[in-house]
């Protein structure tokens, strides 16, 4: 019972968090969904591209349950999942992540939560159904976190999903700011960097 309830638990918020960060493209320009915004440069349709090529692997091919299209092998892995070359088009990107859940929603709905996959460029490459599930489900919701803040970064923007979108309202946040940039100098004993030295966000 406790299986059933853990195997349906973590599936749901796996759809939440999926749809999550799709959105988080939602009327934004084709430069701005590429663009690097880190120094690393992370990126928002990077981003997607990454998880649908990972959750493709994690809850289909190492389950024997290959995804029936071509996937970079794991071991040439370079960080091209990371960024979105300017021939892939948003539609391609969003739309094989969308097949990418469909394959690992089978793959959640076929198995039982204790089967056993392999996944050879781990240490421990043996791993359970359960424990993917949790893997998948920390690493969405770790990049819909980072998808957050780029969107913040963007157009101010904010909230955890579309139905809770939060309305901007700039006075409110700059009051908010400057309450916490005081605290932080406060707390500095009034050493740090006055705002204006502050690096704006691009």
């Amino acid at each position: 019972m406790i299986d059933d309830f853990a195997q349906e638990y973590l599936h749901r918020q796996l759809k939440v968090t999926r749809e999550a960060l799709v959105w988080k493209l939602d009327g934004l320009s084709e430069y701005d969904i590429r663009r690097p915004l880190t120094v690393t440069g992370t990126n928002l349709l990077g981003l997607v591209k990454h998880m649908a090529t990972w959750e493709a692997r994690y809850l289909g091919e190492i389950f024997g349950r290959p995804f029936p299209e071509p996937l970079p092998r794991w071991q040439d892995a370079d960080g091209s999942d990371l960024w979105v070359a300017p021939a892939e088009t948003r539609e391609q990107v969003v739309g094989f992540y969308r097949r990418a859940w469909d394959h690992a929603d089978a793959t959640i709905e076929e198995l039982p939560i204790d089967a056993v996959g392999h996944v050879p460029w781990w240490p421990s490459p043996d791993v359970r159904l359960f424990s993917m599930m949790v893997h998948v489900l920390q690493d969405t919701t770790r990049h819909a976190g980072h998808a957050d803040i780029l969107r913040e970064q963007l157009d101010g923007r904010t909230g955890v999903t579309a139905e809770y979108e939060e309305p901007i309202d700039t006075a409110a946040r700059a009051a908010h700011r400057a309450a916490i940039e005081r605290a932080a100098r406060a707390a500095a004993g009034g050493t740090s960097a006055p705002p204006d030295a502050v690096e704006a966000a691009p």
